[in-house]
Order: structure tokens, then C-alpha cells, then sequence
């Protein structure tokens, strides 16, 4: 599971002091001296009950333009800082079964009963209320190729919530965890690896039941552009022919190859799919071999 970490003792901070503290020294939660910094600070914020509120009625004051404009996530994250240096510091609300959020919304939206990893590293502190439950499992990341389906050998560690003070280090493909909703409106703090990799890492969901890998949800810009060039211009095809040959990151080539079969029929497509599964990754032969049989 994430690994437990005990805030160390300290006043609290403002988040001007934490944010030029952070981009001063950088982040990397790779590294002990990095994460033993940004614990320091997280546990400094996390112990101001006033900035967070200050924040948001700044933003609502503002009609949150910067929010719309910054947050690439979705309504529950607030952010609270983008660091040139490749990382960023958040909040998340994590709403009860008794809020309006939550029924107008549903479970799925705020990731509650959806099973997944990270492809990330992140230090999170809780901030507010009892904080979100987890039931947490842990895998080798290192025995698994990353196919659809395939096993993860899942080791179930316990279940844990997020509340005020407790603090947690995600790592990036190794904790899953499947989170439920709190017993009231809650609230953590995030500091979040942004760096350029990140994008090119899949994330997974699993099925616990069966223990596997059942979807992979990270897709980039450029793989929805390919989709649509090959759609829109022969020039399209040539680009999406050197992705699906040469492209480092074996998920982009897999979705340049099913971009060239979506414009194909019948064995022409079958032949652009029996290409792909001459791949070196596993990951593109299966999603080939996938392709093939629908």
C-alpha cells in the first residue's frame, strides 16, 4: 500500500511560503532528502485551517477563470499551484453519499469503486473531515507487461482512510487502490509529479474479482490526432505508418496501427493488425491480436 508517513511536528504554513519553498528546491519523490522537504511543507499547509477556505472564495470572487483555464482535472480538484519545475500542488474534495455532488455525479466520477494505480508518484496529506476510504493492494510492476487481462498477482494490504494529519505516499505502479466515499465532505492535499514522462506512462484499472488488468485509460493528444488524420488526409496515413514503426512508447504505436486498420476493410485491415502483432511489445500484439478477432 501507499506508505504511511508521520507528519513531523511543526507551525503552520501559508501556502505563498510552501509554493516558493517547493519551486526553490524542486521535487522528486523518487529521492528521501525530497520527499523529507515536501512532507515538511505539506504538513505546514495541512495545518492551515484557513488557506484553502481563503482560496476558494478568492476563485468563486474571481468566477474561478484561472481554474477553467489550469486544471486539466476534473470539478472535484482545486489547484492550488503549477511549478515550472514539473510538478503541481492540489486540492481534492472528496464528497459523502449524503452530498448533492455525489447524487447528481454518482460514485464513478470521483473515482469511487474504480480500482486503479498511478502512473505517478504523489504525497497527499489529509486536510479535512474523516477522509476517503481505501481498500489498498499491491503488485510487481516489474512481472507485468501490461496487457488486457493480464494477471497482477494482487496482495490485499488493508483498508485506510485519509483523515486530517494522515499522510500517505503514492507510488507510481506499485499501490492500487479502490476508494469509497467518506463518512462526511472531505478534503486532501496533493503534491503531484508532472514531469514530461508522466503522459507516456499507461495507469491502470483492475478488476478485482478477476484480478486483472481491465482497462488502460491514459491517451494523449497525439494519439487522438492520429484518429483523426487518417481520416482527414493521406498525409495522415504517412504520419500514423511511422508512429505505428517507430514510436518509443508501445501504447502510441498500438493506436497508430488501429488508427491505419479503422480506415480499412476487411483483409487490407486484417493485414494492417497482423503487422502490429509482429511488434517487439507484448502490449501491441495483444491489442492487435484484440483488434483482430472483433
Amino acid at each position: 500500500m501507499p506508505r504511511l508517513i508521520d507528519p513531523p511536528a511543526g507551525s503552520a504554513l501559508d501556502i505563498e511560503e510552501v509554493t516558493a519553498r517547493l519551486d526553490e528546491s524542486g521535487v522528486d519523490l523518487t529521492d528521501e532528502a525530497s520527499i523529507a522537504r515536501c512532507t515538511d511543507l505539506l504538513a505546514g499547509l495541512s495545518r492551515n485551517p484557513d488557506f484553502l477556505a481563503d482560496r476558494v472564495i478568492a476563485a468563486l470572487k474571481e468566477s474561478y477563470s484561472d481554474q477553467l483555464t489550469l486544471n486539466r482535472y476534473t470539478a472535484q480538484v482545486f489547484l492550488l499551484h503549477r511549478s515550472p519545475r514539473g510538478f503541481y500542488l492540489r486540492a481534492n474534495m472528496w464528497p459523502s453519499q449524503r452530498d448533492a455532488a455525489f447524487a447528481a455525479s454518482g460514485p464513478a466520477a470521483f473515482s469511487y469503486g474504480v480500482p486503479h494505480d498511478h502512473n505517478f508518484h504523489f504525497l497527499t496529506a489529509g486536510y479535512f473531515g474523516p477522509g476517503y476510504v481505501s481498500d489498498y493492494y499491491d503488485y510487481d510492476p516489474e512481472t507485468v507487461d501490461g496487457r488486457l487481462g493480464e494477471p497482477l498477482d494482487l496482495k490485499f494490504v488493508e483498508r485506510h482512510s485519509l483523515s486530517h494529519g494522515k499522510m500517505m505516499l503514492y507510488r507510481a505502479h506499485r499501490d492500487i487502490h479502490s476508494q469509497f466515499p467518506p463518512a462526511s465532505l472531505s478534503v486532501s492535499l496533493n503534491i503531484m509529479d508532472e514531469g514530461e514522462q508522466v503522459p507516456w506512462r499507461d495507469q491502470y484499472i483492475v478488476d478485482l474479482e478477476k484480478g486483472t488488468i481491465a482497462k488502460r485509460p491514459t491517451l494523449t493528444s497525439s494519439e487522438m490526432l492520429l484518429r483523426c488524420a487518417v481520416h482527414l488526409t493521406g498525409n495522415g496515413k504517412d504520419v500514423a505508418e511511422q508512429f505505428a514503426k517507430a514510436h518509443p512508447v508501445p501504447r502510441v504505436r498500438a493506436n497508430a496501427i488501429g488508427a491505419l486498420a479503422a480506415v480499412e476493410e476487411g483483409s487490407a485491415r486484417a493485414a494492417v493488425l497482423e503487422r502490429g502483432m509482429a511488434d517487439g511489445d507484448p502490449r501491441v500484439r495483444d491489442d492487435c491480436q484484440r483488434w483482430l478477432a472483433l
